[in-house]
């Protein structure tokens, strides 16, 4: 089980992750949308969640999902790095009724985001839609990975922030399938 934590005068964040789990969650930010759409990547992904934030909520969500991506990368970072007998490459496409989001991950230690989501405003629940991304560019430049996030077709804005949530997952989970046949999936000879 990984552990980190984060303190900041605008966050409290603590992580708890096991990889290889069975996609149990407990999820507490304060922020409802963002608690369901960290609890559908920890089902999905199969990885084992705990994460509790603290946040000023006062002013507005955004320093809390931003660090909390922050962590959360933090954590997948001590548990997949240095790569060594996994996949390293992995993809997913998910539907939810009418949208459909694809994901293709490379776990490269190398930063890179292609975030091409029709989620640039409005809100759920209060929850800003812009927030999506700057979770995974927390994400993706913490961890550190290269993360494409590709809309494919939709209309309902919970279906396809889900989606790219789930399809991220997935995407994840199927990058670091173990395979004892890979040694360290790089030309390079480390990741």
């Amino acid at each position: 089980m990984i552990k980190k934590s984060r303190v900041t005068k605008e966050t409290d964040i603590a992580v708890k992750l096991n990889l290889y789990g069975t996609g149990s969650a407990k999820i507490n930010t304060g922020i409802g949308f963002f608690d369901h759409m960290l609890d559908a990547f920890a089902r999905h992904s199969l990885i084992d969640l705990e994460l509790t934030c603290k946040g000023d909520l006062h002013i507005d969500a955004h320093h809390s999902v931003e660090d909390s991506g922050i962590v959360l990368a933090q954590a997948l970072n001590e548990a997949i790095y240095p790569i060594k007998g996994i996949e390293r490459y992995g993809n997913a496409t998910v539907v939810m009724d009418e949208a459909s989001v694809s994901c293709d991950i490379d776990l490269s230690n190398r930063a890179y985001l292609v975030y091409d989501l029709p989620l640039n405003s409005g809100e759920i629940n209060g929850f800003d839609l812009e927030l999506v991304e700057e979770f995974f560019k927390s994400v993706a430049f913490n961890l550190p990975l290269n993360l494409h996030l590709t809309f494919n077709r939709g209309t309902n804005r919970h279906h396809i922030a889900e989606a790219a949530f789930k399809a991220f997952a997935v995407a994840l989970r199927r990058a670091v399938t173990p395979n004892s046949r890979i040694g360290v999936p790089s030309t390079k000879g480390v990741l």
